[in-house]
């Protein structure tokens, strides 16, 4: 199976990704990696046994898996001056609203300064021709209009996390101007651009607060699904989908480097933005979904039940999820989306899956990973993600 859309662009390149033990750079290691890219990666480590990144063995297959903090500067100019990357995906970060409520100066450490290390070290290495640095569809401020935010509207946050992440967009706009000015590019070399996703699900991420990993864990111990904001409406996206965008963005960057350094949205079509609860709803579906179809089947052959036969039929979709809608939590934004038409028009990027394309994929990790090699089930994926239509 071929997993290369990008004609071969990526084979030999050298990668650095900052952030490749979680959950989106674990997905991203893995193409690049099944793409013949050099990969060096530097992150924290992953932070349970069952995470993508630890069930794939990506780390032992790749040219270099580095353990560091993203807030030591020095460390990352000495990764940069050893490993000599070509092509940057910074995605290291604190990516939690809710946490960061309770380590709001951590989440700036990481998020801003961080970014920031990244930038200084990618200064000072000749090599370095590309980056593309992940923020958040978070990073504006949200008034919760009801039509998409576009790339040049303005950066903000209500919460710790969200406002990292605005004041991250700020930073990186200015080191543009200051250093990566594309009127001078002649004398630096380099093309940065920020982009900014949709809400990311997919096989193997287990992050608390997240509504996925939060429906599997309760759905794997027969509990009931407890829903903090059931109809807050968000984008929802494969972590495939955004990941294709920024592969795609750094082939634009690196042949056309002038033309692409700013910042790009990837997010679904209009018809994948859902509520919490609505997603949650088709996570359950599709998890009991070989039930369901075997019961059926059953009772149109009219077989008698027996102890070899008989399946557990699920009950209603509605048992397994559970309302603890608070009016007195933490600001979180109710509704927001994004406007994509820059990176349909101008990269020729869009969508390939709708809300119940995404689920069911992301589902079918899930349904897997425990009786299944994990690298070959993303291989699989990322395979039938390409030959998507």
């Amino acid at each position: 199976m071929d997993s290369d859309i990008f004609g071969g662009f990526y084979r030999g390149k050298r990668i650095l990704i900052t952030g490749h033990t979680g959950f989106k750079g674990s997905w991203l290691t893995i193409w690049l990696h099944s793409m013949g890219a050099e990969v060096v990666g530097i992150a924290l480590d992953p932070v349970t046994e069952r995470d993508n990144f630890v069930l794939s063995g990506i780390g032992t297959k790749i040219k270099a898996d580095l353990r560091g903090d993203i807030r030591n500067g020095q460390l990352l100019k000495d990764v940069f001056t050893q490993y000599q990357p070509e092509i940057v995906f910074h995605l290291a970060a604190q990516p939690l609203v809710r946490l960061s409520y309770d380590i709001p100066v951590e989440t700036y450490e990481v998020n801003v300064m961080g970014t920031i290390n990244v930038m200084e070290a990618m200064r000072l290495t000749e090599s370095v021709k590309v980056a593309v640095i992940i923020t958040t569809d978070k990073c504006y401020d949200n008034k919760e209009q009801i039509w998409g935010y576009r790339e040049n509207e303005a950066m903000g946050g209500y919460d710790p996390y969200s406002s990292s992440k605005g004041a991250a967009e700020i930073a990186i706009a200015s080191w543009r101007r200051s250093f990566f000015n594309p009127a001078s590019y002649d004398k630096h070399g380099k093309s940065i651009a920020s982009v900014r996703a949709g809400n990311v699900i997919g096989g193997g991420d287990w992050a608390l607060d997240r509504i996925i990993p939060d429906c599997i864990r309760a759905l794997e111990s027969d509990k009931a699904i407890e829903i903090r904001s059931p109809k807050a409406i968000r984008p929802w996206q494969h972590v495939l989908e955004p990941l294709g965008g920024y592969l795609l963005l750094a082939t634009k960057m690196w042949n056309e480097p002038t033309n692409y350094c700013e910042g790009w949205n990837f997010g679904p079509n209009p018809e994948s933005i859902a509520n919490v609860w609505e997603v949650a709803t088709k996570v359950v579906e599709n998890y009991f979904s070989e039930q369901r179809a075997k019961n059926k089947e059953q009772r149109l052959l009219n077989a008698q039940p027996t102890e070899d036969n008989i399946v557990n039929y699920p009950l209603p979709t509605t048992h397994y999820l559970k309302d603890l809608s608070d009016p007195n939590a933490l600001h979180e934004a109710k509704l927001l989306m994004l406007d994509i038409a820059k990176a349909r028009y101008e990269l020729g990027w869009q969508p390939k899956m709708n809300i119940s394309e995404t689920v069911k994929m992301t589902i079918d990790w899930y349904k897997r990973y425990n009786t299944e090699e994990v690298y070959g089930l993303c291989f699989e994926q990322i395979h039938n993600y390409i030959a998507r239509d």
